[in-house]
């Protein structure tokens, strides 16, 4: 049985009750760490539900400039999204939550660690997994899986214990947040059918007053770095472009998609910044990436989105891609322009000084140096296998033998 426990902590009524319940039930001092990764948090009933709660002690880690920098930037650089549309907003901040989970056991000399996921979600397996590769020594505990508590049930161990309840109508809605944006499910959302109602939206609230004008997007080595030309740190370029971007209403996905235990879940996603940068990348790249390894990019991000997902961020396989997509990145340099109109944002313009787009091979003006006369030679031979499969076996063949 553990002496010592690191409970992920989010000062939600669930990991409060959850705080109290391995104390009194593994007898064991458990220290609550929280983590900043830019979500919406009320600090102070953080503090006191922790302190209700009797924990040990309370950690709390300012994570946003690791966060930003080591993971939403990684996977900004691999143009990973979950089937190819999801820009992996929770299942990000898990492995960086994980890491300073393990930092913190050790800190403290703890022997365990726990967090408060059901056994229907992926973020069992991403904590688990990647605690059990940073830590394999360090027991992980998931006591929600089996301990069959209701809300009713938590809200009656929370009241029985002396840990604090508001008087307020529970949120239909499950959300997790961070500076790379929200992730909702539950509520009207398990029927199919039904379109999202308006109250789940917060970051892409639409307010005409702002939702037009023109941004760039600066970036050195495929990083972002600037934002209308204020060089400013990676994550308070996210938060600046969630709030530029939000009011225009873009960003939003509303996507059934598949979970690693095996089944589907309806999950709506607001991410304007991130899907900003995306955007913004993906013109840079087509400037300056050579063709196959362009391609090859594509090929590739899929396997780094899916790794994300299924908890494999601490994986040689991950690690591998990351030098890839960095040897990508090293000839992104450039700005890109980007319209913002009510529901929409798309790129005007872009530029970069190692780019491979040449004016005098690409006009049709008195400028051009294309050898128009090398093409011909340059058809011929591109189509010769195609010529020769029809006068052989194909159409040209089935013709002169009838």
């Amino acid at each position: 049985m553990a002496k010592k426990i690191v409970l992920a902590y989010s000062g939600g009524l669930d990991t409060s009750v959850l705080a109290a319940w391995l104390r009194e039930t593994e007898k064991a001092d458990v220290i609550a760490l929280s983590i900043d990764v830019g979500q919406e948090t009320d600090w102070d009933r953080l503090h006191r539900r922790a302190k209700e709660a009797q924990v040990a002690d309370l950690k709390i880690v300012d994570a946003r400039e690791e966060f930003s920098n080591d993971f939403c930037l990684k996977c900004l650089s691999a143009g990973a999204l979950y089937e190819n549309r999801y820009p992996l907003v929770s299942a990000l901040s898990r492995p960086l939550i994980s890491k300073l989970m393990v930092e913190t056991a050790r800190e403290y000399g703890a022997d365990a660690v726990a967090h408060g996921c059901t056994g229907k979600g992926n973020d069992q397996v991403r904590f688990e997994v990647s605690c059990r590769a940073l830590a394999p020594e360090l027991e992980v505990l998931a006591p929600v899986r089996t301990w069959g508590f209701t809300r009713a049930d938590s809200m009656a161990y929370a009241e029985k214990h002396g840990i604090s309840i508001e008087q307020s109508k529970a949120k239909p809605y499950s959300i997790d947040d961070n500076l790379w944006g929200r992730a909702i499910e539950c509520g009207a959302l398990e029927d199919t059918w039904n379109p999202p109602p308006n109250d789940i939206w917060s970051l892409t609230e639409k307010d005409d007053s702002k939702a037009t004008g023109e941004i760039v997007i600066g970036f050195e080595r495929g990083r972002p770095v600037s934002l209308d030309g204020k060089i400013m740190p990676a994550h308070e370029l996210i938060e600046a472009l969630n709030k530029k971007v939000g009011p225009t209403g873009w960003g939003r996905l509303d996507m059934v998609e598949n979970r690693r235990v095996g089944i589907k879940s309806r999950e709506c996603y607001e991410a304007p910044g991130a899907l900003a940068l995306y955007l913004a990348r993906a013109e840079l790249e087509s400037m300056c990436l050579e063709r196959d390894l362009s391609v090859a990019r594509r090929d590739l991000s899929p396997k780094f989105a899916q790794l994300t997902y299924d908890g494999l961020w601490f994986s040689p396989l991950r690690e591998a891609l990351d030098a890839f997509f960095a040897n990508c990145d090293a000839v992104l340099d450039g700005e890109v322009r980007i319209a913002l109109e009510p529901g929409r944002a798309y790129a005007n313009g872009r530029r970069a000084p190692r780019s491979l787009y040449d004016y005098e091979l690409a006009t049709y003006e008195a400028e051009d140096t294309f050898r128009h006369t090398d093409s011909a030679g340059f058809v011929r031979l591109w189509g010769l296998a195609t010529q020769v499969w029809s006068m052989k076996q194909g159409p040209a063949s089935r013709g002169r033998n009838q």
